[in-house]
């Protein structure tokens, strides 16, 4: 990921969150995106530890003052995490790193993590997207392509989505007729513009409608602040979501954080723990950022105590020869789905909305692929250049008017949920996690990614595309 376009992406999101001071790092190296000035820990014991193990260590180092640390809440909840201040976010170097040292002796001694950083957790992993939408003609089919099968809602398999919520008229288009949630947000500028990752959560309810027409799909608009949330608060999030309908077979989860320790999120720590006692399986992506660091919380599939809960999802290329640039990797991710040019419902059919293209593309591919990647086709002029200067170029603006192409781990998570949906309604299977583990024991096909071959899931109606893209169309 190169700096310069993430640096672009971060003010995008301090806007939407405006109220949160935010950084990035670790040192500022465009890995991920956290809260300024504020370490998460969980409450209780461990919580009056951490405040004055930072409070003495600040005050017994020059340069860093003790008396901004304190607890700043919420105390008490179901996920257990409190937020503490640890410095001034308004003035100079951000005190969390020194914050995390002065536990990691304690830490040591006890085996576990005692602190973390409050990440923002994001559909567009560290706030770059893959690539942006693209419109698609009408006439076009959706790819995947409706599988045969029908609505049986005696049978239906339930599948919550956690994302940016559901278009007005996402009913419009015939796959979501039986679709419910929340509505999206704010769809729409002064100017009658879609927002950045309006109808995200709408396009991947039309993925899983495709491949699995036998499920009760419920999105929730989460994420609907630009595809963002803290990690303080998305874990009650995740819990209200559940309790509002119960827990369902399967949950799918385009968004999460990459982070620099090994055992998860903090701020996830409660419901994980939750979800493992459930029967529920958690979908999840993981990750657009072309590395092998691990992406909470689809890497929670790579440990041990959470291997049969959650399915990590990669991305495949257009023509399916191999991983999508973009996509993250490692052990950690399970299998590997198409993620590349799918074809879906951005928003329903009733009224044609234009679309503002936010970012420049690059000449080369940033992960250094060497096909035809998302990172240059389609092309399309942004508002802002490399160096986050006016480029006086037009930005491109389309007209959306029902299906889109978009490209992300994002989209390939949906066609891994469906799958695993589908095999529940074809083999008459309740335990969605036995289905999942079904579904990838029954795979034979494979991919090379980094040099691996990884197993890899493809819907039966997905098309590959070709390897030259056309450009934007006019």
């Amino acid at each position: 990921m190169a700096p310069q376009r993430f640096h672009e992406q971060f003010h995008h999101i301090q806007r939407s969150l405006p109220d949160v001071p935010l950084t990035m790092g670790p040192d500022e190296t465009a890995g991920f995106l956290y809260e300024k000035g504020v370490v998460l820990v969980r409450d209780g014991e461990e919580a009056r530890f951490v405040e004055d193990a930072v409070r003495s260590h600040f005050t017994e180092t020059a340069g860093l003052v003790p008396d901004h640390v304190r607890r700043v809440g919420p105390r008490a909840g179901r996920t257990g995490v409190t937020r503490i201040r640890v410095g001034d976010p308004a003035e100079g170097e951000d005190s969390v790193p020194h914050a995390l040292r002065a536990v990691r002796e304690a830490e040591g001694r006890q085996g576990r993590r005692l602190v973390g950083r409050n990440h923002v957790v994001h559909i567009a992993v560290n706030a770059c997207p893959g690539d942006e939408p693209v419109p698609v003609p009408r006439a076009e089919p959706a790819n995947p392509a409706a599988a045969d099968g029908s609505y049986d809602p005696t049978t239906a398999v339930g599948v919550l989505v956690v994302d940016t919520g559901l278009m007005h008229d996402h009913r419009s288009y015939p796959l979501l007729a039986h679709t419910t949630g929340d509505a999206q947000l704010a769809e729409t500028d002064d100017e009658g513009v879609l927002h950045q990752y309006v109808g995200h959560g709408t396009f991947i309810a039309g993925l899983l409608a495709a491949v699995a027409p036998n499920t009760d799909i419920t999105v929730r608009g989460t994420l609907n602040d630009a595809g963002a949330v803290l990690e303080s608060e998305f874990g009650a999030l995740l819990f209200e979501a559940v309790d509002r309908d119960g827990w369902p077979d399967i949950i799918s989860l385009s968004a999460g954080s990459p982070s620099a320790d090994t055992d998860g999120l903090i701020g996830l720590d409660a419901f994980m723990r939750e979800l493992r006692e459930r029967r529920t399986l958690l979908v999840a992506a993981a990750g657009n950022n072309g590395s092998d660091t691990p992406f909470w919380p689809a890497a929670y599939a790579g440990l041990p105590e959470y291997a049969d809960s959650v399915l990590s999802v990669g991305a495949l290329r257009g023509d399916g020869e191999g991983a999508a640039c973009f996509t993250n990797h490692g052990p950690w991710v399970r299998v590997h789905a198409p993620g590349e040019r799918l074809t879906s419902a951005l928003t329903g059919f009733t009224t044609p909305v234009p679309y503002v293209y936010q970012h420049s593309t690059y000449d080369a591919c940033r992960f250094g692929a060497d096909y035809a990647c998302t990172c240059q086709y389609p092309r399309h002029t942004g508002v802002l250049s490399e160096g986050r200067e006016n480029t006086g170029a037009k930005p491109d603006q389309v007209m959306f008017d029902g299906l889109a192409q978009w490209s992300g781990t994002s989209f390939a998570t949906p066609v891994a949920a469906g799958l695993v949906a589908a095999r529940m309604t074809a083999y008459r299977e309740r335990d969605p996690r036995a289905a999942g583990a079904g579904l990838l024991a029954a795979t034979t096909d494979r991919a090379e990614v980094r040099g691996a071959h990884v197993p890899v899931l493809r819907a039966p109606t997905w098309r590959p595309t070709p390897a030259v893209v056309a450009a934007l169309p006019a």
